[in-house]
């Protein structure tokens, strides 16, 4: 008797959740978001579409526990050696998400709904959880907590936003697009602007060439840092 062709291999061993959120991690960041679907996952791990509902629901749930997964991952990071001070703590958090959207960009966009969504999720709670612990010790007025970790979160997904994969309507962009590349055709075309219209573009023209994401990311949070230490 022949074997019906096209159909998937079945896996003999038992198929865990860990397996199933790894697995759709790992297409997320090969393909985005339109490269998980269900049908793709069940052919990836030669199972049914019952398993996967049964371990994690639908593809929303699915999406939501990967950026779970992957934040909550970034958000156990600690500073190296002894306690750092509270600035440090606010960079080393700040880092490691950066990090996580620049090797998961799919995660920026599922980041910002999950805390639009779900302001009691594990991935909400964690992130402000841990810039906004710092504040006390950073001496922000009780008064201004809230406003002055907000501003924190807000300028960490807005930044690392930046380096991300744009979902939806990305028509004129190469997702797979060169940085430096881009950056050596945005500074010739800055360059070329009139310099008596535009005299900030060209003074800062070859900062622009030579900056770092990383480096200009930890400006941004100490620039604000040294905001919230006014507020005393």
């Amino acid at each position: 008797m022949t074997t019906r062709a096209g159909r998937p291999r079945r896996r003999n061993q038992v198929l865990s959740r860990e397996q199933i959120i790894d697995t759709a991690v790992a297409m997320l960041d090969a393909g985005g978001e339109s490269a998980l679907t269900i049908r793709a996952l069940t052919e990836r791990l030669s199972t049914g579409s019952g398993a996967i509902y049964y371990h994690v629901g639908t593809r929303d749930e699915l999406l939501d526990t990967a950026t779970e997964t992957v934040i909550g991952a970034a958000l156990t990071t600690r500073p190296a050696g002894s306690a750092a001070a509270p600035a440090g703590e606010i960079r080393v958090v700040a880092l490691a998400l950066f990090d996580a959207i620049a090797a998961h960009p799919w995660l920026a966009t599922r980041l910002t709904l999950q805390i639009v969504r779900n302001p009691v999720g594990p991935v909400t709670v964690g992130i402000f959880e841990r810039i906004g612990g710092q504040m006390d010790a950073l001496g922000v007025p009780r008064a201004s907590w809230f406003d002055a970790a907000s501003t924190l979160v807000h300028y960490i997904l807005g930044a690392v936003s930046q380096n991300a994969r744009i979902e939806g309507d990305t028509s004129g962009i190469d997702p797979a697009g060169d940085r430096d590349a881009f950056v050596d055709e945005a500074s010739a075309a800055w360059q070329g602007l009139d310099p008596e219209a535009y005299p900030f573009m060209h003074a800062v023209v070859g900062q622009l060439r030579e900056h770092d994401d990383r480096e200009q990311f930890l400006t941004g949070i100490a620039v604000i840092l040294d905001g919230l230490a006014r507020l005393r």
